[in-house]
């Protein structure tokens, strides 16, 4: 393996033969620990993208130890099958791997436009590619996201496609005021640049969020949003994750994590942490009758008290409450 040189925490651990990295227009950045059967899954999805774009693929193994994704998804680029590299992004954390992979990304591919991000456990339609970058073109915005489609192991669960847990926050095609999630994603590499490294913060390297941070910093300097709902990838969707302890872990992180963003955001401003205080009591004082509106609009108990739990997660992170869901990934 061969460390990057400006980042000893990242090692190639190969790449295709005869890479044109100065042709490269798009990037795909697909990070993956301990999935070697889906992130073999995702490669096909992607070499059957029907696009005229030259795009390479930057898989980052997390796993350190085992490399078990790497090891699978390396013979691919070694015979040419797939246009890239696998890389090795030694220290562990969401926000660690993908750092590893968009930096990998600025330094061996010099003239790339777009960058994509797709999970190890998502499927993308095969127009993706064309359609993300397509959108960004149109829309004139520097970032673009797009809906994960949950695909539940489950179809008897297919009812919680429109919990918010999984239903995309936007349904047409445009400008948006703000983007949440790296799980389908777009972004320019002049946000990369202007943006620098570390490009998501590591204390929510195993609470996720730092996406979320990242997208809100993005759009306070100035950074058009925007989104693509026919972009679509498909996430699998196994049965834990449709479990009553799961769904409400989750729903209590996305209220920690907004709490998190936005005092980043009001940070510098006078009275910002007793803001967002206010602003989080205010919003779990009102949390009930959102409930209410949402059970009388869907008749979904578990849809209704979603609004509670991420009140609720926001007055516990004034208490240090964080929900490190991906610090026990088999547990997630």
């Amino acid at each position: 393996m061969i460390p990057l040189p400006s980042d000893s925490s990242v090692s190639i651990a190969g790449r295709s033969p005869r890479l044109a990295a100065e042709a490269v227009e798009a990037v795909v950045t697909l990070p993956t620990f301990k999935r070697p059967e889906q992130v073999l899954e995702t490669l096909a999805s992607l070499r059957a993208q029907q696009t005229a774009r030259c795009f390479a693929v930057i898989v980052m193994e997390n796993e350190a130890e085992a490399l078990a994704g790497a090891k699978a998804a390396l013979p691919l680029f070694e015979r040419g099958e797939m246009s890239g590299m696998v890389i090795i992004a030694h220290e562990r954390g969401n926000c660690s791997a993908y750092n590893a992979g968009w930096q990998t990304a600025i330094l061996q591919f010099p003239n790339f436009r777009h960058l994509l991000v797709i999970d190890d456990d998502e499927i993308a339609d095969p127009q993706w590619l064309e359609r993300m970058c397509g959108a960004a073109e149109t829309l004139g915005a520097d970032i673009v996201g797009g809906p994960q489609v949950p695909d539940f192991a489950d179809p008897a669960h297919a009812r919680w496609a429109e919990h918010p847990v999984f239903a995309p926050p936007y349904r047409e095609t445009g400008r948006v005021p703000a983007l949440y999630s790296s799980g389908n994603l777009l972004v320019g590499r002049n946000v990369l640049i202007a943006m620098g490294p570390p490009f998501l913060d590591l204390k929510f390297n195993f609470m996720g969020g730092g996406d979320s941070d990242f997208l809100s910093r993005s759009a306070q300097r100035g950074f058009v949003l925007g989104w693509c709902a026919e972009g679509q990838v498909h996430e699998t969707v196994p049965a834990r994750r449709v479990e009553a302890d799961w769904i409400r872990a989750r729903s209590l992180r996305n209220g920690v994590i907004s709490t998190l963003v936005e005092k980043k955001k009001r940070a510098g401003t006078p009275l910002a942490g007793a803001k967002v205080l206010l602003k989080s009591l205010a919003l779990l004082a009102a949390s009930p009758f959102r409930g209410m509106i949402r059970l009388v609009r869907t008749g979904s108990p578990a849809i209704a008290i979603y609004p509670v739990h991420v009140a609720l997660g926001r007055v516990l992170a004034e208490f240090g409450y964080a929900n490190e869901q991906y610090r026990q990934p088999e547990k997630n």
